[in-house]
């Protein structure tokens, strides 16, 4: 319990730092935000998406695209931000200096899962409001609808910081971090249906995606904010709910395993 308060203090700590940080705030917290109203507005004029036949029905370019952009926050939120900032705090000697103090490894991450939660969960609450308030997005009725994202959200945040963890080992130097993090995250996004339609993608390209944690999270995301025609431009003609909680249940899985085995204070070669 001790080091569960200690790791809350911690998370208040990062918090603080996090929301400090111009870049991390630009190009992290508000980079969802910021694509969002580009594509709203840049392809608003195109027309609304999945209209019939006849030229009715169908929703907007910010609806379309919303549910992209909070699953690449949620990416963004945990890979990219763990990724990059603990790749720094190694690389100039911050987790060396932690280690020769009291603070129980326990408590330092929970310190980061902390923040990431608070961040991310105030990342996807801006992004609806602009949605709502600024494009006009109707959000959803049900309650099963807010059920299905707050899982999708719980699973994908935790699997996403894990992930980041276990991808903080790759930079070799801290310096190199945000060149070493940012291309595989933003590659991701352009695979996975976050810029592009995923159906317009090539059959072999999606296969690739589907190994992946981020498409299914934004098919996750699409599930709920979507209308339930658009599942039929999906892989299998469905949402495919029960796929994407064992997808990112393995992935999750994979990155805990992967974070244990591999997180050092200090780097082998330092």
């Amino acid at each position: 319990m001790r080091a569960i308060a200690l790791g809350l203090d911690r998370a208040r700590y990062e918090t603080r730092v996090y929301f400090r940080q111009g870049d991390t705030i630009l190009f992290t917290f508000l980079f969802p935000v910021i694509m969002l109203t580009i594509f709203s507005i840049a392809f608003s004029s195109a027309g609304n998406y999945g209209t019939k036949p006849d030229g009715s029905g169908g929703i907007s370019a910010a609806a379309f695209y919303l549910p992209g952009m909070i699953a690449a926050g949620i990416l963004l939120s945990g890979v990219q931000n763990l990724a990059v900032d603990i790749a720094v705090e190694r690389g100039d000697g911050t987790l060396k200096r932690l280690a020769g103090t009291p603070l129980p490894v326990l408590s330092y991450f929970v310190g980061k899962f902390g923040q990431v939660l608070v961040t991310s969960v105030l990342q996807i609450a801006l992004l609806v409001a602009v949605a709502h308030f600024a494009f006009g997005v109707a959000l959803p009725g049900a309650g099963a609808h807010w059920l299905t994202l707050i899982w999708v959200y719980l699973l994908g945040i935790v699997t996403s910081a894990v992930l980041g963890i276990a991808l903080s080992r790759l930079p070799r130097t801290g310096k190199s971090a945000t060149a070493v993090i940012v291309p595989i995250v933003l590659i991701l996004q352009f695979i996975s249906g976050v810029y592009l339609q995923f159906s317009m993608l090539p059959t072999w390209l999606q296969n690739v995606a589907s190994i992946f944690p981020l498409k299914w999270l934004a098919q996750g995301t699409r599930a709920v904010f979507l209308p339930d025609s658009f599942k039929s431009l999906e892989q299998g003609g469905s949402w495919n709910l029960c796929g994407i909680a064992l997808v990112l249940g393995l992935w999750f899985v994979a990155g805990l395993v992967a974070s244990l085995v591999t997180f050092r204070w200090i780097r082998k070669d330092s």
